[in-house]
């Protein structure tokens, strides 16, 4: 699979009709990647970050909860972690490609699960 190189790209779980993301910044360089969401107060619904590449994520000097979803290079999710608070650690599972950041309760939305598929389109 292969992500759109656009600024925004839309996050779509396709096998359950869902969108986890209707605007995510893409994080595809250096420093992009490193301040992420950092700075920001609060993360608007269909908002999100895409990591390309990412991996384990940390909270640390985040003032807000984010829920976080970890994907293959195929785009299949490999773990979920919701509601990860402030000042915590969210460990990626082997094969992680993608790291996709989302204000808390995008995953329970759309009911996003470990190997559903998702796709990534430009916004």
């Amino acid at each position: 699979m292969i992500i759109p190189h656009a600024r925004y790209v839309r996050v779509e779980n396709k096998g359950k009709g869902r969108t986890l993301a209707a605007q995510a910044r893409l994080a595809d360089r250096f420093l992009s990647r490193m301040i992420g969401l950092l700075g920001r107060g609060s993360l608007p619904e269909g908002d999100g970050l895409v990591i390309a590449p990412g991996s384990s994520i940390h909270t640390f000097f985040m003032r807000f909860p984010i829920d976080v979803v970890f994907v293959s290079r195929e785009g299949v999710v490999l773990k979920t972690a919701e509601n990860v608070k402030p000042w915590r650690l969210a460990f990626s599972p082997r094969g992680t490609r993608y790291t996709i950041e989302l204000p808390v309760g995008a995953i329970g939305a759309s009911q996003t699960e470990r190997s559903d598929r998702l796709e990534f389109s430009a916004a």
